[in-house]
């Protein structure tokens, strides 16, 4: 049977609700009058599936406080370990959990996926922590005036040197349709790779310095001992990726 639990999907670009517009527009069902509106960026929480309840008592280290991705094919898996469930009602609870912020968040943070009795199984692809990593900071951009593209760039450079890929292979990857998304994975791109430059010059400095303390030599040169520490792990880490 094939997967059901889709992956998240690049986002499309979409245009934020007007609160004005909503406000008038609830007001225009109600003959202007009744309860008053929700505050712009809140919705209605969805009812949890109650068979969501039922698989957190069976497998709490899925569906329990901490979400973690789950592996490929769990769907086959749960319908083998609990040949009761009705198949459509399963793939219900899977797509409401699959896409909840809570189980988004989980595989933007690059965990590793989990099996049934939430060992960690597989590498989560870097292109389904990308989607999802994409998608968790435009509902959080929809709930705040403040503008999180300098954060969502972080993040972004964060999970391709955890990625382990070329700079091309990365993009190819992760390349979706909204021209926005991809011109931000470039300019991301590009800052990791400036920063993995001055990290292995400042590695090659400190090498050729003949310091055996990185705090001395931060002092050494008026830089702050603590991001110095960062620099150098970082570069070393990227030299025994590559041996």
């Amino acid at each position: 049977m094939t997967e059901i639990v889709s992956e998240p999907q690049a986002p499309q670009a979409t245009p934020q609700n007007n609160p004005q517009d909503q406000q008038a527009a609830s007001r225009s069902r109600r003959g202007g009058q009744g309860r008053q509106p929700n505050q712009a960026g809140q919705q209605a929480a969805r009812p949890q599936n109650p068979l969501l309840e039922q698989l957190a008592k069976w497998h709490p280290a899925l569906f329990g406080e901490q979400l973690v991705p789950f592996k490929r094919g769990i769907f086959e898996d749960l319908l083998a370990a609990h040949p009761e469930l009705e198949k459509e009602a399963l793939k219900a609870a899977l797509q409401q959990h699959t896409r909840s912020g809570r189980y988004l968040a989980a595989m933007a943070s690059g965990q590793q996926r989990h099996d049934l009795n939430g060992q960690p199984v597989e590498a989560t692809l870097p292109e389904h922590v990308h989607h999802a990593l994409i998608e968790v900071f435009r509902r959080r951009q929809q709930r705040t005036p403040e503008d999180l593209t300098p954060k969502l760039r972080n993040r972004i450079v964060i999970a391709y040197e955890a990625s382990g890929l070329t700079r091309e292979e990365y993009a190819e990857r992760v390349q979706g349709r909204d021209e926005k998304t991809n011109a931000l994975v470039a300019d991301a791109l590009a800052e990791a790779d400036a920063r993995a430059a001055k990290d292995e010059a400042l590695l090659r400095s400190f090498q050729l310095s003949g310091q055996t303390s990185e705090q001395e030599f931060a002092e050494m040169y008026g830089m702050n001992p603590r991001q110095v520490t960062q620099q150098l792990e970082r570069a070393r880490r990227r030299n025994a990726s590559k041996a």
